[in-house]
C-alpha cells in the first residue's frame, strides 16, 4: 500500500487550519450577537450538533479519504457546539461569581473547578457517546479528533490555572468576565514544558501514521488532519506565554471593545495576590 502523496498531506493540513480558523471565529462572532438572537443561535446549533452525531455514526463505517474528512468535520462541529454553549454561559458550572480574594491552594482549585465543571462533564460524556457510536468501526477519525481536542483543552485550562503570561481573556464575552478572576498571570509554570512536549510527541506520532505505507489512505488523511490540529494546539499553548495574535486572526469576530485593558487590570491585581 502506497503512502499518501505530499500534495494530499498539504491539502489535509490546509483544510484543518482553515476549519480551525473559521470555526473559532464563527463561534466568537455568534456569542457576541445581541441577546435576542441567543435562543435561535443555540437552538439551531443544537440541531446541527445532533446531525453531526448521526453523521459520525454513519461515516464510522467509511474507510475512504472522504470518510476521514467528514468524520473530522463532524467532530469539530460537535466540539463547536460545546464551545458555543460554554461561551454563551449555558454550560459552565454552579459557581458564577468572581474568585474569592482569599482563595489559594486547594481552595482556589476547588472554586475554579466549580466554574467549569458542568462543561467538563458534558465534554467527557460526549466523548463517550462518540466512542460508542464508532465502536468497532474502521473509521476512528471522529473519536480520535474529539479526544485530541479534549486533551488539549484540559491541558490549556490547567496551564491557565497554574499561571501563564497571556491568559486568553479576549475570548471571553461580557457574560463570563468573572472567569478572569480565576486566571493567574505568571512567567512560567511546571506543567507548561510537559504540555509542549506531549503536543510535539502527538504530532510526530500522527505524522508517522500519515506517512506509513501500511496505513490506509483514509486513516492517513485522518492522521494528517489530526496532526495539523496537534500542531495548532502546540501553537495555542505557545501563545499563552507570548503575545497572542487573537485580534489579527479573529478581529472580524471579536469586534471593537476595551475589554483587553480592563482585563489586564484585573489580571495584574490577581497576579499580585497570588505571589
Amino acid at each position: 500500500m502506497e503512502p499518501v502523496s505530499a500534495s494530499q498531506i498539504g491539502v489535509a493540513m490546509a483544510a484543518s487550519l482553515v476549519l480551525w480558523w473559521f470555526s473559532t471565529g464563527a463561534i466568537l462572532w455568534l456569542v457576541r450577537r445581541p441577546r435576542a438572537a441567543a435562543g435561535w443561535t443555540l437552538g439551531l446549533s443544537s440541531l446541527v450538533a445532533v446531525i453531526a452525531l448521526i453523521g459520525l455514526a454513519v461515516v464510522a463505517r467509511d474507510q475512504s479519504v472522504f470518510g476521514a474528512y467528514w468524520a473530522f468535520g463532524f467532530a469539530l462541529t460537535v466540539w463547536g457546539w460545546h464551545e458555543l454553549g460554554f461561551l454563551m454561559g449555558k454550560i459552565t458550572g454552579p459557581r458564577r461569581t468572581p474568585c474569592p480574594p482569599t482563595a489559594s491552594g486547594w481552595m482556589r482549585f476547588r472554586v475554579s473547578a466549580e466554574t467549569v465543571i458542568h462543561h467538563e462533564i458534558a465534554l467527557v460524556a460526549t466523548a463517550i457517546v462518540i466512542a460508542a457510536l464508532a465502536w468497532g468501526q474502521p473509521n476512528q477519525t471522529g473519536t480520535l479528533t474529539f479526544a485530541l481536542l479534549l486533551a488539549m483543552r484540559l491541558s490549556t485550562k490547567l496551564n491557565i490555572f497554574l499561571g501563564v503570561r497571556n491568559p486568553p481573556i479576549t475570548f471571553l464575552p461580557s457574560g463570563l468576565t468573572y472567569l478572569q478572576t480565576y486566571f493567574r498571570r505568571a512567567r512560567f509554570n511546571a506543567l507548561f514544558p510537559l504540555s509542549l512536549a506531549l503536543s510535539v510527541i502527538a504530532a510526530i506520532l500522527l505524522g508517522h501514521a500519515a506517512t506509513d505505507a501500511a496505513t490506509s489512505p483514509g486513516m492517513a488523511i485522518g492522521a494528517c488532519l489530526m496532526m495539523a490540529l496537534a500542531l495548532l494546539g502546540l501553537l495555542e499553548h505557545a501563545f499563552l506565554m507570548m503575545p497572542s495574535p487573537d485580534r489579527t486572526l479573529w478581529g472580524w469576530a471579536l469586534g471593537d471593545d476595551d475589554k483587553q485593558s480592563r482585563a489586564d487590570i484585573i489580571l495584574a491585581a490577581a497576579g499580585e495576590r497570588d505571589r
